[in-house]
């Protein structure tokens, strides 16, 4: 099957990668980014893109499965504004092309608490990120909602730092309701992701198929071997 990564620069969009490269259902992968990156194999396909630009490389979505890690912070963006763009504008943008061109499955990494009625403007994006792919058709789609993602970053995020060394001790008592709030490794939600794209090579979906992963799918879904 053929694939196209966004965020593949990301904490866990670089795990997805490696895990997509190692997979022999993969016949390709398709990576858009701002500029080359040094990891070079033979189904690696990059395509230096301006993300404000996609649809003049329309052609590259013709797929069969998108998965998008895609994001960014308020901090980094530098305004709310900026953040909208990249989160939602460029993620349904791309799921636009793609179901355009054919893709038939979509693997959204989104977040806890996502809904286009939150008060929290994260949130609120979010949540108007998944209304609007889900509009569009697609025969599988299947949206992540992990917690706090756990691993080394690139950027020194404080909050999120302090967080990380404090979730060892909050997952304990994350329990019943409370677990799909548990910290996750991102080499975990990687993992479930490729296994989930993987599994669709063999499948075909009757009807339209959405399915929404949070912490104890998602721990089940990596687990698994091909």
């Amino acid at each position: 099957m053929r694939v196209m990564l966004l965020g593949a620069t990301g904490l866990t969009g670089g795990f997805v990668l490696a895990g997509l490269l190692a997979r022999d259902e993969v016949e390709s992968v398709v990576v858009p980014v701002r500029k080359q990156m040094e990891t070079v194999h033979a189904r690696l396909r990059q395509q230096e893109m301006d993300f404000d630009r996609m649809e003049d490389h329309a052609e590259l979505f013709n797929v069969d499965a998108i998965i998008c890690c895609l994001g960014t912070t308020i901090k980094k963006a530098g305004s709310q504004e900026q953040f909208r763009k990249v989160d939602y504008g460029y993620c349904l943008k791309a799921a636009e092309l793609g179901r355009a061109a054919g893709a038939r499955a979509f693997i959204l990494m989104s977040a806890i608490g996502s809904s286009a009625t939150s008060t929290i403007f994260y949130n609120r994006v979010k949540g108007e990120l998944e209304d609007g792919v889900k509009g569009l058709g697609y025969p599988y789609l299947s949206i992540y909602h992990p917690s706090l993602l756990l691993g080394a970053r690139n950027e020194n995020r404080l909050g999120e730092a302090l967080g990380i060394k404090a979730m060892p001790l909050i997952n304990r008592v994350l329990v019943g309701p409370l677990e799909k709030y548990r910290g996750i490794e991102a080499a975990t939600v990687a993992n479930a992701m490729v296994n989930e794209a993987c599994s669709l090579a063999s499948e075909s979906a009757a009807e339209q198929v959405v399915q929404i992963r949070e912490y104890q799918d998602i721990v089940e879904l990596s687990a698994q071997t091909a």
